[in-house]
């Protein structure tokens, strides 16, 4: 097993030897609290960085470098683009 900790975002992606699955977590989502309003706009939220969490796994699992610091800027980029929209 293959355990790549990320220096952001509390990411840590974890990778079987035999390529057979993979799993991420982070500190990425927020809690929905709040009126109906803001929970809808923070579970949106959330699912944009679930599908952050998801390329960042994928590009893990088929050997891209997710810890370079190019990869690593994309990540925060693609956060704060995020977190403008939402």
């Amino acid at each position: 097993m293959k355990t790549i900790n990320l220096p952001i975002y509390d990411i840590v992606v974890t990778i079987t030897e035999d390529g057979g699955g993979a799993a991420i977590t982070s500190n990425l989502k927020e809690k929905a609290e709040g009126d109906s309003t803001e929970k809808q706009s923070i579970n949106n939220f959330n699912a944009a960085m679930d599908g952050i969490e998801s390329i960042v796994m994928a590009h893990a699992s088929t050997g891209i470098d997710i810890e370079s610091d190019s990869y690593l800027e994309g990540i925060e980029a693609a956060v704060e683009g995020c977190s403008n929209n939402f």
